[in-house]
């Protein structure tokens, strides 16, 4: 990394905490630190949404697929938009007419207490050590491309990374809430497109233009499925990720922090929008890489593995203009921390509206938003303690969250079934747990099911939990359960018509200072790079000029 590098991801880290902590205006209650009192625009929760299923893995695991296999990692993710766009005709509406503060508050009403403290404390430990995992890759990633990428790392840089990234985070989820995680979700997305849109056409040129791409392409590199990636696949994998996005506690958050159940059906459509058409764009460069830098013939399985896990960034510094890589750091590092960051504040807000509130029996919102913050602070911590223990405890964390994955559909698939079946009980979530987390373990560390349909993960882990709930919900006997929605007036909850939020035009001035600063840092950087001129040109015009507009809205608002 050269020097301007050094300097544009060192402005773009202290920007992103600088906006996070300018949020903190904004926080008032324990509702505003949570659930961004109910008022955040469609559009911001949207695109934080989008954001939250991006982390470093994005790039080294599909990056890796997307150079190995081509299309087909880009219809895996588009499968995502397919479920994202399921998700908000069906329940994304619903979730914001219960009129709750958090998805929390949802399972302790509908199942009870013990329900709520056997999903808060299980899927709090499922997340923190996969977001620890996470803040591990991203600090890993970051250290290889500054050129710190030996045999073995050092533990003390990497150490240092990982405490840096942290205190980023926690700074500004802890004092700007769920205000703070939106706008810097949304600015972590423009920094992260405009970086890919730069590499694409450089990466294009590098390998010989179009006419050279399609004639060196490898065979079936265009195949929309291929190898174990079936259309039987992706039908299961648009299954998992519908109860993934519809019921995971930090995407029902975005549906609760917009005014209207109209609103929350927009944030899920333009997340599934963006996610139908994204993917192309953000897994090019490693398609292209593959041509640059083919798989050797004969290579060992650890070789191909490794120039996979390293496609996306090494095809990124091998076109980027001086500058830019720091952009693309800082665009990687701000996909992790979008993931930590929704994680930090879902979770501090069900440990402060659902465990802390009702312990103390208070409603003193000064005393709820100390220990809201409290909490961000202390799991943060938490998650930066797993990340540096990670290279010690072997393939502990991976066992972890591959066994825990196992629950993630039984768990989500009672919550979600239970918005529209009156009838789904307590007992639905023992059975879907009790008998899918024994069988999915047996399958996967164990060969018993071979060649029968228990063997499939699709059905195991999906199929399974499924009819289990609709069997139990259409059993004869028995009375529904009744849910009385929470009350009304909550921000608006439940109400069509659009609510105030004239109020809050200051994340939108933001992500338009955010977009001129991006213009004007591209014009700074053309005496750097005479070879490409016209390129940061262009794209500092289109995002000055975007810039503008967004801020003549403000005034208009």
């Amino acid at each position: 990394m050269q020097t301007p590098d050094w300097i544009v991801l060192f402005l773009m880290l202290l920007a992103t905490l600088c906006v996070g902590l300018s949020l903190s205006r904004l926080v008032k209650s324990s509702s505003d630190l949570f659930a961004a009192g109910g008022r955040s625009p469609w559009w911001l929760s949207g695109l934080s949404a989008f954001m939250t299923m991006f982390s470093a893995n994005t790039f080294v695991v599909w990056g890796g697929i997307a150079y190995r296999h081509g299309l087909v990692a880009v219809v895996i993710n588009a499968c995502y938009g397919i479920a994202a766009l399921l998700a908000g005709y069906t329940v994304a509406g619903r979730w914001k007419r219960l009129g709750i503060r958090t998805p929390a508050e949802y399972v302790e009403r509908r199942f009870g207490r013990p329900a709520l403290h056997f999903y808060t404390w299980f899927m709090m430990a499922f997340r923190i050590v996969g977001t620890g995992g996470a803040l591990y890759a991203i600090a890993t990633l970051m250290l290889a491309a500054m050129g710190d990428g030996g045999a073995v790392m050092s533990p003390a840089k990497l150490n240092a990374a990982i405490v840096v990234f942290a205190v980023i985070v926690i700074g500004y989820t802890m004092m700007g809430g769920l205000w703070a995680v939106l706008v810097t979700d949304t600015l972590q997305f423009i920094i992260l497109n405009l970086a890919v849109l730069v590499v694409i056409p450089l990466a294009f040129a590098d390998v010989g233009g179009l006419s050279a791409v399609s004639s060196r392409l490898p065979e079936g590199f265009l195949n929309l499925t291929g190898d174990r990636y079936t259309w039987f696949f992706l039908v299961g994998w648009v299954a998992i990720h519908y109860f993934m996005i519809g019921a995971e506690w930090a995407f029902v958050q975005r549906y609760l922090c917009v005014p209207t159940p109209r609103d929350a059906r927009k944030s899920a459509f333009l997340f599934g929008g963006l996610y139908l058409v994204s993917p192309l764009i953000w897994l090019l460069p490693p398609m292209l890489w593959r041509i640059r830098s083919p798989i050797p013939e004969g290579a060992a399985p650890d070789t191909v593995t490794r120039m996979a896990e390293t496609a996306y960034i090494l095809s990124c510094k091998a076109v980027l203009p001086v500058g830019m890589l720091g952009l693309m750091l800082a665009a990687l590092f701000s996909a992790t921390a979008s993931m930590i960051s929704s994680q930090l504040n879902v979770f501090s807000g069900v440990l402060t509206e659902n465990i802390y509130r009702p312990l103390v029996k208070t409603d003193d919102e000064g005393r709820l938003l100390r220990a809201g913050r409290l909490f961000t602070c202390v799991l943060g911590l938490v998650i930066a303690g797993i990340a540096i223990a990670t290279p010690y405890l072997g393939g502990a964390a991976r066992l972890i969250i591959s066994v825990t994955e196992l629950m993630v559909t039984p768990l989500l698939a009672p919550v979600l079934a239970s918005l529209f079946i009156r009838r789904i009980r307590t007992s639905a979530i023992a059975w879907t747990v009790g008998l899918c987390f024994p069988l999915g373990l047996t399958v996967r560390f164990t060969d018993w099911f071979t060649n029968t349909p228990l063997a499939n993960p699709t059905f195991a882990g999906v199929g399974l939990p499924l009819l289990i709930v609709l069997t139990l919900a259409f059993r004869p006997g028995g009375e529904g359960v009744v849910f009385e929605p929470a009350i009304k007036d909550r921000a608006g909850a439940g109400a069509e018509e659009p609510a105030d939020v004239s109020g809050h035009v200051l994340p939108l001035k933001i992500v338009a200072l955010c977009l001129g600063f991006c213009g004007a840092l591209l014009l700074a950087l053309m005496s750097l790079n005479p070879d490409h001129v016209v390129l940061l040109a262009g794209f500092a015009a289109a995002q000055l000029l975007l810039a503008a507009v967004l801020w003549r809205k403000t005034r208009a608002v």
